[in-house]
């Protein structure tokens, strides 16, 4: 497939972003990487609105949350896979003492909120933007993916327990879909 100029290709095992002379998108995972255990990081995040702003660590203080992220709003792994998962298993997770279920993508506000609407999400999972990569940054889990506009976030999803990380899925390969479908979350 070529897309903007960029030849891809698909591998079944897992999945890598390639441009046509071979060289992949994808960084690796360094030791600064969060790690379950710690404090989710103190950054602000948007829902629907440049002018309405969340705070994740303040949203988690007593609660159980599940936070997963996605590269982009409307890619076909995250509109067909990863957020319909959590929609649909949003009630299950729920009665199994989880408060709230946040998507993170780096995108703006506008976006997320129009995928929010797109995908039906209203009081099951909240869209928000991290619009700088502040989260992805903060928790060193950032990927540039030149063809989606450089960096953006690794695919993972956690629990998040009072402003702690008490369960970690990391996507080995940063944006495939195994362990951080809402199937596979560690509650």
């Amino acid at each position: 497939m070529n897309v903007s100029g960029f030849a891809f290709r698909a591998y079944k095992v897992k999945p890598l972003l390639i441009n046509a002379v071979g060289k992949r998108f994808l960084q690796a995972t360094s030791a600064k990487m969060v790690k379950v255990g710690d404090q989710i990081p103190n950054v602000t995040l948007f829902e629907d609105l440049p002018t309405n702003s969340i705070n994740l660590r303040d949203l988690s203080k007593g609660k159980k949350i599940i936070v997963f992220a996605v590269p982009g709003a409307f890619t076909p792994g995250c509109s067909k896979t990863h957020l319909p998962g959590y929609v649909s298993k949003s009630d299950e997770l729920k009665s199994q003492g989880v408060s709230e279920i946040i998507c993170v993508s780096v995108n703006d506000p506008f976006v997320m909120a129009a995928w929010a609407k797109d995908q039906k999400t209203s009081g099951k999972v909240r869209l928000l933007a991290d619009p700088k990569a502040a989260l992805a940054n903060a928790m060193d889990l950032t990927v540039d993916i030149a063809p989606l506009g450089g960096v953006r976030s690794k695919r993972y999803s956690m629990v998040v327990e009072d402003g702690k990380i008490t369960s970690l899925q990391v996507e080995p390969d940063a944006t495939g879909l195994s362990c951080s479908l809402a199937d596979k979350i560690k509650l």
